[in-house]
């Protein structure tokens, strides 16, 4: 029996390792092959999962497991594709599939509305279709010509608001204090850990963020229902619209009719000229990802390069061992310096997606894109946010171009310390004793473990103000304004870019694209192409594990905790940081 056993192992590995062979030698092949459009064919997008700046590229391996986050999609991958459909006459129109898409930030949605209704400018259709609309999908999908929703459907159409969780009366109860010190009365950053609710100031702000996002939305919405800014609104006011009859919905314009499945095949078929037996040939996102583009490669050459994530010292953790993207200061620093030397390379795009996160690294970079910038125009493309330490490492930059409902500004800077002293001490029973040679040797551990941190947080408050006054310096120089005009206009506020660009923080309001003609007008080219750095990696990379990838438990945490994922990282960073200098904004903004 023993060696029966050690038989049907044997077997049982030798079989799979064939089929798994058999699955990586297909999973390349695919890689390599073009997709090939069928004539009539529709390109079907459905809103599911995160959408996020970049698609992150995991293992063969994790994908022939299912082991990763395989809802993830990238939003350069999304617009590049419904480029291609734009451009392939084989194409014929959209299909949005309604779902629970969870975007990194309104202008993440924004940027993706912008690419469909640049694709119906070219003359094709759309047509959105969903069993549920939550408002950032709808706000999306109200670009489609027409909207239509399964009987019994739901539309979430509510308003935006923002909670934050404050953990003090936790903290409290445990025995642990947060020490801070920090400039800007709008520096909100620490307020979860020190306070238990909202500060004045960042009731202001966010009240002025929320409003701005959601007037941005109404007025796009409304020009494409053709209905008033006015009546969205007071739908929002009047009733709960998640609970509303689908009649209710049509009465409204929010949609044009209710339609069951097989009625809506039989609506798409109708603009594809099919009969009714005939199939409708579908493109799916990774489908489109292989169609052939008409790539033009003449011209000089324009580099985009991809920030995105918390600026770090070295690279970010997640919930159990590393995972999620961030910009790791040194990296990125190097990375441009190799950008500022390449002598094919005449302009840098710099995209910039960040809420901030470590000062010293946020200075590596800075510091980085100055001498970039002393070789070859630069300019900044920020995404969703580029904030606070974002907002550091942009501001050297030639030029600014930003999203209405880009989130920037923030210029301020924090030190955030937990105290555990009361939790150690008092309730656990644990004494500390030492000798030191000098007053402050062991200032660290004090910080920390020990009750009587007040004049040490004399020192670090010193610290905190002059790093501070090197933002402010830092920005006017970037920005050519007086550091006292730019103090006035700090204070760790946030600003959307559509009031940003009133005070100097932003050039223009546009997108990428804008951002890359932009820097070929700066470079005095007239023919360029663009190509994207920092490189997603060959077929081999995928095989070798990496921390910057997300891991299969990683993703079942974002799942499982929702809204409470980015709040429980960001303790968990402040637990473990080794940069106790923060130039961080608020908190996450995703948005759904």
């Amino acid at each position: 029996m023993m060696f029966a056993t050690v038989c049907g192992i044997v077997v049982f590995l030798l079989i799979t390792g064939f089929f798994l062979v058999i699955s990586l030698v297909g999973m390349l092949a695919s890689d390599s092959a073009s997709t090939k459009v069928k004539e009539n064919s529709v390109f079907v997008i459905k809103f599911e999962g995160t959408i996020d700046e970049r698609a992150e590229e995991g293992s063969p391996f994790n994908t022939l497991l299912s082991m990763g986050d395989m809802s993830a999609m990238g939003l350069d991958d999304l617009i590049s594709s419904i480029r291609k459909a734009k451009a392939n006459d084989d194409i014929k129109g959209i299909y949005l599939e309604g779902g629970e898409a969870s975007f990194d930030s309104p202008a993440t949605a924004q940027q993706l509305r912008d690419a469909l209704k640049d694709f119906k400018q070219g003359g094709k259709w759309i047509v959105a279709y969903a069993d549920q609309y939550f408002q950032s999908n709808y706000y999306v999908a109200s670009i489609a010509d027409n909207i239509y929703i399964n009987d019994h459907a739901m539309i979430d159409f509510k308003g935006l608001g923002t909670k934050t969780e404050y953990m003090k009366g936790l903290y409290d109860k445990l025995g642990v204090k947060y020490l801070v010190a920090k400039v800007g009365k709008y520096k909100s950053a620490v307020e979860a850990n020190t306070q238990t609710g909202m500060s004045e100031y960042d009731r202001e702000q966010r009240t002025a963020m929320v409003n701005g996002i959601w007037n941005q939305w109404l007025k796009e919405i409304a020009a494409s229902r053709k209905v008033k800014p006015e009546q969205l609104n007071q739908l929002a006011s009047d009733s709960i619209m998640a609970l509303a009859d689908t009649k209710d919905y049509v009465k409204a314009k929010l949609v044009d009719k209710v339609l069951f499945p097989e009625e809506i095949k039989a609506e798409i078929k109708k603009r594809l000229k099919l009969g009714k037996d005939d199939n409708i040939p579908q493109l799916t996102l990774a489908d489109m990802l292989n169609v052939k583009s008409e790539k033009n490669d003449d011209g000089e050459k324009i580099a985009v390069y991809y920030a995105y994530g918390s600026i770090v010292d070295s690279e970010a953790m997640n919930l159990l061992n590393g995972g999620g993207h961030s910009i790791v200061g040194k990296e990125t620093a190097e990375d441009l310096r190799k950008l500022a030397d390449d002598d094919d390379i005449k302009a840098v795009v710099f995209r910039v997606n960040s809420p901030g996160g470590s000062a010293r690294a946020s200075e590596q970079i800075r510091h980085a894109v100055k001498v970039l910038k002393g070789k070859k125009p630069v300019v900044v493309s920020m995404g969703g946010a580029a904030a606070s330490g974002g907002y550091w490492i942009s501001s050297p930059a030639n030029y600014i171009v930003a999203e209405p409902t880009t989130i920037t500004g923030s210029i301020g800077i924090f030190g955030l310390i937990p105290n555990v002293g009361g939790l150690v001490q008092d309730k656990l029973g644990v004494s500390f004793d030492g000798v030191t040679t000098n007053k402050y040797s062991d200032f660290e551990t004090d910080l920390v473990f020990g009750k009587n941190t007040d004049d040490i947080m004399r020192h670090m408050q010193t610290y905190i103000d002059h790093g501070y006054q090197d933002f402010l310096n830092i920005v006017s120089e970037g920005r050519g304004m007086k550091p006292e005009q730019v103090d006035s206009i700090a204070q760790g506020r946030v600003w959307l870019a559509s009031d940003a660009i009133k005070i100097k923080l932003v050039d223009q309001l546009g997108s990428l694209d804008d951002a890359v003609k932009k820097a070929a007008e700066l470079a005095k080219l007239k023919e360029y192409h663009t190509v994207s750095y920092p490189g997603q990696g060959d077929w081999m990379d995928k095989f070798l594990p990496s921390e910057n990838k997300s891991s299969y438990l990683d993703a079942e945490f974002r799942v499982l905790l929702g809204d409470l994922y980015e709040p429980l990282m960001q303790l968990r960073r402040d637990l473990s940081t080794t940069d106790r200098i923060q130039a961080r904004m608020l908190d996450d903004i995703r948005v759904k």
